[in-house]
């Protein structure tokens, strides 16, 4: 048997327990350190897992147990994080968004390079096995070049419960870093990988909920390919109604349950609304642990995703692939995921156990960050933004 990553954990909030459930069904790693600010979420820890638990990120980095430091902290300390885990030779896997800026995603890379260490960033959505199948197709090259990609996302992302941080642009809030991450890393993905030129418009319509809760962006790929992503996280119409009321997640969600983001959040004040996000985190009193066969039968997906070739689009979906042809259309179907997210253990296992160079490296996101970073800016200038890091899938 092959050996086992030893995971440690900093920052046991949203992000964490999202990803749980494939730290706890994947053999392949084991959580033996956690560390949060907050009591109640590292004393769950202790008792689940029997193991330390930390009050600051240097402590656990430095805990010799520790093979790999999952980063799932607030996004901008994710640098900060990144720097003590390679400084203690530690390797890095990193929730999306890398960094907030590109001197971040810059020095985190530095780090790891410096320190011969592994780093990986995710969980984002071009990890699902419906868009890697969708990039097989492309790649094969049965079907032609890919010609245009279009992206659709409707959620009510803005309302649900959220630090004050996550509703402020210079913190790392709002749909661009936690969203458009998403879309960008599929986009880049399935076109190759480098983007030209970025023009973009957002939305920030509720002053309430002052960050970009909106964006529409255009994508011009070095290779000819085209890329139109939208997405609208104001909470009216939901996109899973296009997979079949699907979830995000891989579980089937109940569209009676309309405005339930909405109504949560009436008369709320920002530390009610923070309890309430801290409430349904690890740690917290509505926290429910997933059950030994509460895994979804689909895979996850993020909205609407068709790929256009020179003889076939291509519509990924929760469970394979929809190929529609010159003269017919097929169904690839996937088998159902066994643990979610899994993709990110098989491609974290192979760089750390097996020194394979990983899809989602430094450079790569940095390069999803730099189309970020110009789909705010291209918004606030009314100018098309040329980039100048980006790298293609095998770079």
């Amino acid at each position: 048997m092959e050996a086992r990553l030893r995971i440690g954990a900093i920052g046991l909030g949203r992000a964490f327990t999202l990803m749980l459930p494939t730290f706890v069904g994947d053999p392949r790693v084991e959580l033996v350190a956690g560390a949060d600010p907050l009591t109640k979420p590292r004393e769950r820890f202790a008792r689940d897992f029997n193991v330390k638990t930390y009050d600051g990120a240097l402590e656990l980095c430095r805990d010799p147990n520790v093979d790999v430091v999952y980063i799932a902290s607030p996004h901008q300390f994710h640098a900060d994080h990144a720097e003590m885990a390679a400084a203690a030779t530690k390797h890095i896997l990193v929730e999306k968004p890398m960094a907030i800026n590109l001197g971040e995603c810059m020095r985190m890379n530095a780090a790891a390079s410096k320190a011969c260490v592994k780093l990986v960033v995710g969980h984002s959505h071009s990890f699902d096995a419906p868009i890697l199948r969708t990039r097989a197709h492309i790649a094969g090259g049965e079907i032609g070049d890919l010609r245009m990609i279009q992206m659709l996302n409707f959620t009510d992302f803005l309302y649900r419960p959220r630090r004050s941080e996550e509703l402020d642009t210079s913190q790392g809030g709002g749909v661009v870093f936690s969203q458009a991450a998403h879309q960008i890393d599929i986009a880049r993905l399935l076109g190759g990988g480098k983007v030209r030129s970025v023009r973009a418009l957002t939305g920030a319509w509720d002053p309430k909920r002052a960050t970009e809760g909106a964006y529409s962006a255009l994508l011009n790929f070095e290779n000819g390919t085209f890329a139109s992503l939208t997405y609208n996280g104001y909470g009216h119409f939901d996109s899973d109604e296009f997979c079949g009321w699907i979830g995000e997640t891989g579980k089937l969600k109940d569209p009676e349950n309309y405005g339930g983001a909405h109504k949560s959040l009436q008369n709320k004040s920002a530390d009610q609304e923070a309890e309430m996000k801290a409430a349904r985190n690890y740690g917290g009193p509505n926290y429910v642990a997933p059950g030994q066969n509460d895994y979804p039968l689909h895979h996850q997906h993020f909205g609407f995703v068709l790929a256009s070739c020179d003889r076939a689009d291509l519509r990924p979906l929760p469970n394979g692939v929809m190929v529609y042809g010159d003269e017919n259309q097929y169904f690839d179907k996937l088998p159902a995921p066994k643990v979610q997210r899994a993709e990110v253990i098989d491609e974290l296992f192979d760089a750390v156990i097996h020194g394979k160079d990983p899809l989602h490296s430094g450079k790569w996101s940095l390069a999803t960050m730099e189309v970020c970073l110009a789909l705010l800016r291209s918004a606030n200038e009314g100018n098309e933004i040329f980039l100048s890091e980006q790298v293609s899938l095998d770079e």
